[in-house]
C-alpha cells in the first residue's frame, strides 16, 4: 500500500459544484484546496484560447455556433451558467489567460487540448504559458498524440501528457517511451490501468493522473495503487480523503 499522498485534481474545475470550465468551477475549486485543475482548450476564430470542453457552445451556453468561427467577443456574449443553475446566471467562457491569472503559482493546471487547428493553438499556447511564467507548472495533455508529439518537438520546454482509454495497451510505459519525445504523465482511463503499470511508471519517473474519479471507493483503491494524482469532479469528496491517510 503507498503511503504517499496524491495531488487532488480538480476536472474543469469543481465540476459538480458549478458549471464546468467557468471561473465560478475554478473558484469553488480553490475553496476545496485542489493542487491542479484540468480544464479543456479550443480556438477562436480570433485565436484567442477559451475554456470549453465541446468544438460548439451548444451545450454549456445559452447559444448556439461552432467556437472557431465565432470571435472571442462573440463567444463571451453568451451565458456559460444558467444551464448549470440560477446562481450562476452570467457565468462566460473564460479565456486560458484568465484561468491563469486565477491560480497562484503553486496550484498547477492540466490543459488537455482537443484539436490543435493544424498547429496554430499550440503557437499560441506557448506564447501564453512564456508570458505567464508558466511553462513548469503546466501539463499539456491530448488524445491525439502525434499532434501533441510535434507540439513537444517545436516547444521542448513545455510538459506533456498522453490521454488515452488505456483497454488495448499492453505496456503503458513502453508505449510512452516509443514516442519521441520525453512524456512527463500519463492521463488513462482510471478503469483501465493496472497496479503494474502504475508501480512501472513511478518507477520511470513518469507521473500518472488517471481520470475520472468520483466514486470514494475507486479514490482509495487508487491511491493504495501508488497514483500521481486524481482527476475528479469532487475535490472536496477526494480531499476528505486525502487527509485521512
Amino acid at each position: 500500500m503507498s503511503t504517499s499522498k496524491p495531488l487532488v485534481i480538480g476536472h474543469r474545475g469543481a465540476s459538480a459544484i458549478a458549471p464546468e470550465n467557468t471561473l465560478a468551477a475554478f473558484k469553488e475549486a480553490l475553496k476545496q484546496g485542489v493542487n491542479m485543475v484540468e480544464l479543456d482548450v479550443h480556438l477562436t476564430k480570433d485565436d484567442q484560447i477559451v475554456v470549453c470542453h465541446d468544438q460548439t457552445i451548444d451545450r454549456t451556453t445559452n447559444g448556439e455556433g461552432v467556437i472557431r468561427e465565432m470571435t472571442l467577443e462573440k463567444v463571451q456574449s453568451f451565458d456559460a451558467g444558467s444551464w448549470f443553475g440560477d446562481a450562476f446566471k452570467g457565468e462566460k467562457i473564460p479565456t486560458l489567460e484568465e484561468v491563469i491569472n486565477l491560480f497562484p503559482a503553486d496550484v498547477w493546471i492540466n490543459v488537455e487540448v482537443k484539436n490543435f487547428y493544424d498547429g496554430r493553438l499550440g503557437e499560441q499556447l506557448a506564447s501564453l504559458l512564456k508570458r505567464t511564467n508558466r511553462l513548469h507548472t503546466v501539463v499539456v495533455s491530448s488524445f491525439y498524440h502525434k499532434e501533441l508529439v510535434q507540439f513537444k518537438e517545436n516547444n521542448p520546454e513545455v510538459l506533456v501528457g498522453i490521454l488515452y482509454n488505456g483497454r488495448d495497451l499492453y505496456d503503458h510505459v513502453h508505449y510512452a517511451q516509443s514516442l519521441p519525445v520525453p512524456i512527463y504523465s500519463l492521463h488513462p482511463n482510471f478503469k483501465e490501468i493496472p497496479e503494474s503499470d502504475i508501480k512501472k511508471a513511478i518507477e520511470h519517473d513518469i507521473k500518472i493522473f488517471p481520470y475520472t474519479i468520483n466514486e470514494p471507493e475507486d479514490m482509495v483503491a487508487l491511491i493504495e495503487k501508488g497514483v500521481t494524482g486524481l482527476i475528479t469532479d469532487y475535490p472536496d469528496r477526494l480531499q476528505a480523503i486525502v487527509k485521512s491517510l
